[in-house]
């Protein structure tokens, strides 16, 4: 009997179409999440030509802009802004909360902390989200999630033991409040993404938080008339590619990849920046700041044992 014309297997173009998109997808997360990395080196090295709020206005102000031109380019740009008080309401609170508090924060952390010591900090706002979403949301809290949380904060513990007077302290502190404010600004913008797609709630929520620090302007005019222009490519370069193409990468992996294992790839963050600021920057984190950010990373190990699976909508 001929084999010639044998049918084509029905899983076969399915299984491809699935391989493809989750190579892409993967790419798509590599490149978030290395660009996330590299922020904490941009940040490090503008910090002491560039205040905290100035910083963070002119990396929200380009962004905004390059967002602009990219979600108005779209077909039916317009019709994806929410209507209704409640949608716009959540994307307010997370744009004044996590786009412009949490990099207020960060940029303030990082005049008193190395930019690996402040991305170890930062690393526990995943955990807090996933406090957040068991309560907020209903997604359970397995026993796993709770361990894992306590080896974390105990690895927090490790940095702040480990660091060297009250400076230090306070970038501690202040890398914790950024952790806390993007913890909260993630889970409003999950409530706001019921209404909206990802790269619109980005968009909206970069000009609102532009807007949000417009009263530092002047102090930003004054900054950057006197900095080098290394420093103006340090914030134009957090505008762009950190904040724009980052995020918007984010979102296309977000949307083709289960938010559990996504969400997993962002704790590669730490070693990144480590990395990156050990060779461009020559700054090498504290004994104890490795040893707490192992702790830290191993405390997300274990809260990652167990993954509730989402239920089909």
């Amino acid at each position: 009997m001929s084999t010639e014309l044998q049918p084509r297997r029905p899983g076969a173009s399915t299984a491809a179409t699935v391989s493809a998109r989750d190579w892409r997808s993967a790419v798509a997360a590599l490149i978030a999440v290395v660009l996330w990395a590299s922020a904490f080196v941009a940040i490090r090295d503008a910090g002491p030509a560039l205040s905290p709020a100035p910083m963070a206005l002119m990396r929200l102000a380009v962004a905004a802009v390059a967002l602009t031109v990219l979600a108005t380019a779209r077909r039916g740009a317009w019709q994806r802004i929410p209507r209704g008080r409640k949608p716009l309401l959540l994307i307010v609170i997370y744009a004044v909360l996590w786009l412009a508090g949490y990099t207020v924060a960060l940029n303030s952390a990082e005049r008193h902390v190395d930019a690996g010591t402040a991305a170890l900090l930062v690393n526990v706002a995943p955990l807090l989200v996933a406090f957040g979403a068991g309560m907020l949301f209903h997604e359970g809290l397995p026993r796993s999630l709770i361990v894992g949380a306590l080896i974390s904060m105990a690895g927090v513990a490790a940095i702040a033991v480990g660091t060297d007077g009250h400076r230090d302290m306070l970038g501690v502190f202040l890398g914790l409040v950024a952790a806390v404010l993007y913890a909260i600004g993630v889970l409003t913008q999950k409530a706001a993404l019921r209404h909206t797609d990802g790269l619109t709630a980005i968009w909206l929520g970069c000009v609102i938080a532009t807007v949000v620090l417009l009263p530092w302007a002047p102090q930003l005019t004054r900054e950057l008339s006197v900095a080098p222009p290394r420093i103006i490519l340090d914030a134009v370069y957090l505008g762009l590619f950190p904040t724009a193409l980052g995020f918007t990468a984010w979102s296309y992996a977000l949307k083709r990849t289960p938010a559990g294992r996504l969400t997993a790839t962002s704790y590669a963050v730490p070693a990144i920046s480590i990395i990156l600021s050990w060779l461009l920057l020559d700054e090498v984190p504290t004994v104890w700041a490795l040893i707490g950010g192992a702790i830290c990373l191993a405390g997300v190990a274990v809260s990652r044992r167990t993954t509730t699976q989402p239920k089909p909508a």
